[in-house]
Parts: C-alpha cells; sequence; structure tokens
C-alpha cells in the first residue's frame, strides 16, 4: 500500500498557509508536490513533503527569502549555514538600526505635536521661569534676513547633516546673540541648533541648557513673536529678574507640520539671573 497523499487543499487545511502559496512555492522550486494527476492537474503531497512547511514559516518568520530558503530545504552543510546565517544577522543589524531611527524620528515629532495641541487648547501662553535641562546638540552658524521659512527648513543645514552621514530629531532650535536687536530688525546673524541622532564630533556640537529660563509659548505667525518677547520682558522686570542678552526659539510646530501660521506655536527661551 502506498504512502497516503493530500491534496493541496488538504494541505493548506493542515498547514494553515494558502494554496496560492504552495503553487508559488512549487513555482519557485521550494516545494513541489510529489504526484500532478495527468488530467485534472490536481496537486498531492506526501506527509514527509508537508514537513517542509513549518521550516519555510520559520525561515521566514528569520527574515530569509524564498530563495535564500532553497539550498536550506535541499540539505547542505553547517559551513554554509553558518556563513548564510552571519550574513542574515549582520543585515538584521542594519535593518534594526534604520527601523529605530525611523521610529525615533516619528515619535519625537509626535510629541512635539502632542505638546503644541496642549499649548493650543489651553491657550498655554503665561510667562515662567523654569530650568531647561542639558543636552548636546549640533549645529551651523548662519547668516539671517528675517525669513524664517528659509531658516527653518533649512536647506543648508539639512545638507550640514547629510554631508556628516548623521540625522537630526526633535525641534529646530534658533539661538539669537541680542534678542533686543532680534527685535529690533537688525539681527544679521543666527545658530540653528538640532539635536541628532547619532553622536557628533565635538567641534560640530554645542552644549544646550543646564540654565535658567525665562520661558513662554507664543501661538501664531513668527513675524508676531515680538510681542511675546515684550511681554517677557516686562515679566521679567516686575518678578526682579535680568535677562541675558541670548534668546532660542524652540519651534514645536512650524512649517513641517502645518501650513497654517494661526497655529504655528514657538517657545521662547531667555537665561535670566536675579537681580542683586
Amino acid at each position: 500500500m502506498g504512502e497516503e497523499l493530500y491534496s493541496i487543499g488538504k494541505v493548506g487545511e493542515i498547514c494553515q498557509i494558502t494554496t496560492k502559496a504552495l503553487r508559488y512555492y512549487d513555482k519557485m522550486g521550494i516545494l513541489s508536490p510529489d504526484k500532478v494527476a495527468n488530467e485534472s492537474g490536481y496537486r498531492y503531497y506526501s506527509k514527509k513533503n508537508l514537513l517542509a512547511v513549518p521550516m519555510i514559516k520559520y525561515y521566514k518568520q528569520s527574515g530569509f527569502k524564498l530563495e535564500e530558503m532553497r539550498e536550506f530545504l535541499k540539505g547542505t552543510t553547517y559551513d554554509f549555514f553558518d556563513k548564510r546565517f552571519r550574513k542574515k544577522i549582520d543585515e538584521l543589524d542594519e535593518l534594526e538600526k534604520e527601523i529605530n531611527l525611523k521610529k525615533r524620528s516619528v515619535k519625537d515629532w509626535h510629541d512635539l505635536i502632542v505638546e503644541a495641541q496642549m499649548v493650543i487648547e489651553n491657550n498655554a501662553c503665561d510667562v515662567a521661569v523654569k530650568y531647561i535641562d542639558s543636552r548636546t546638540l549640533t549645529f551651523l552658524n548662519q547668516s539671517f534676513k528675517y525669513d524664517y521659512m528659509d531658516s527653518i527648513i533649512n536647506i543648508e543645514f539639512n545638507n550640514y547633516i547629510d554631508d556628516m552621514n548623521n540625522a537630526v530629531t526633535g525641534p529646530v532650535i534658533i539661538c539669537f546673540p541680542s534678542f533686543k536687536n532680534k527685535i529690533n530688525g537688525k539681527c544679521n546673524n543666527i545658530r540653528i541648533m538640532q539635536q541628532t541622532i547619532l553622536k557628533c564630533k565635538e567641534e560640530v556640537s554645542v552644549e544646550f541648557g543646564g540654565w535658567m529660563a525665562v520661558a513662554c509659548y507664543h501661538i501664531g505667525a513668527h513675524e508676531t513673536i515680538n510681542e511675546t518677547y515684550m511681554k517677557m520682558q516686562e515679566w521679567a522686570k516686575n518678578h526682579n529678574y535680568i535677562c541675558c542678552e541670548e534668546s532660542y526659539e524652540r519651534y514645536v510646530t512650524d512649517y513641517w507640520t502645518t501650513k497654517n501660521t494661526d497655529k504655528f506655536v514657538t517657545e521662547i527661551l531667555i537665561k535670566i539671573k536675579r537681580k542683586i
């Protein structure tokens, strides 16, 4: 009595796999039927042949392509397995880095969107004093012509990051050497800063934070931001604080996220110290 054979439909039922997949495996030379009926063309598989399906599923789960499985299923040497598996581990390591980079970028951007939503919904535009956590950013000194869109979506800075084989995340931060000059339209130079995902060389890195600041969110177009600066100056004066010259604009949401300038959210930070 011959070995029991299973129809392609029965194989699909037993192994929880589609008949379409089984036909494709046959086409690719991965798993062929033991018998094909001459008249009907029906495919039949032995139990021994069925046992290849769990192996195929495992190889697929491990990230191997069908072409790569072919030699494994035929039976090969340990040395062959070792080389192919080591290569696959290296490939998956690179893929993991790429996925982690993408995940970090999306998460950080999402955090900014949530922050902006909270600021707008609560009209959180009160001036306050806060401690700014220290972090390392990369930077590029540039000229400034009061074209905010050009400064924030910054082609030169983008190319600069590409050239160092890095990637940026989080908000763009611009340092103005003198916020008074900035308000008066006399600011010619700025420092654009952003956090990188990979560590930067010391010469292209700058420490940001580690100090107290008077802080305030500005909701709306950047062209009206001077009103918030004035409010912050007045608040600092009334609360016995001295504002330092430098100011920082942290662009929570801007042209990167929305075309509606009324929904822009910018956090202004100015270093302060107490009057003696």
